[in-house]
């Protein structure tokens, strides 16, 4: 995993597709909800005491819907105690106003459908759903819904959130608490 993030990284410093507001700061170019692209400046604002995490979906999915709520109850929960989450959306959907109409609807950052960095981000977490197979392989570590928590400043991964497979109960396995979790 670690060769797969180092690979990432330097793709991406190679082609510009991702900004750096901190020199430790490695994430791709991140839209709002409504896909408006967001400075490095505004992102790190944004961010900042927050824990982070990818949120690997798509609207066609059953599992992702009935998860979502969870999912939104979660973000809640931890905003009232204290320990709020910002979830970025990678998304699977078949059409940009598909995805941007699930980040509305979700309130979530997003990657942006056009480019690389959606695929670049499967890869590299292994995740994407089985209808992508054919355009990734067998070698996923996990379909959607899934969720990548980052540490904090970084695209290091510090916790895998395995929705798929455990539903609701996942979101246990996020680490609220670790300091390492929070943005910087």
């Amino acid at each position: 995993m670690r060769l797969g993030l180092a690979a990432l990284t330097v793709a991406a410093a190679r082609s510009s597709r991702f900004m750096s507001a901190a020199s430790t700061t490695m994430l791709p170019t991140i839209q709002d909800f409504r896909g408006v692209e967001l400075t490095p400046e505004s992102l790190s604002e944004m961010l900042a005491s927050k824990r982070v995490a990818y949120y690997f979906s798509a609207g066609w999915c059953p599992m992702c819907t009935n998860f979502e709520p969870s999912l939104q109850q979660f973000r809640e929960a931890a905003a009232q105690s204290g320990k709020p989450v910002e979830i970025i959306y990678v998304g699977a959907d078949r059409s940009k106003a598909d995805q941007g109409q699930r980040a509305m609807a979700l309130n979530m950052l997003q990657v942006p459908f056009e480019g690389d960095a959606r695929a670049e981000l499967k890869r590299a977490f292994k995740v994407w759903p089985g209808a992508e197979v054919s355009q990734f392989g067998t070698g996923r570590r996990s379909g959607v819904p899934a969720l990548v928590v980052l540490g904090g400043n970084s695209d290091k991964e510090i916790a895998f959130i395995a929705a798929e497979s455990q539903g609701a109960k996942a979101l246990g396995d996020w680490p609220l608490d670790a300091a390492e979790g929070v943005w910087k």
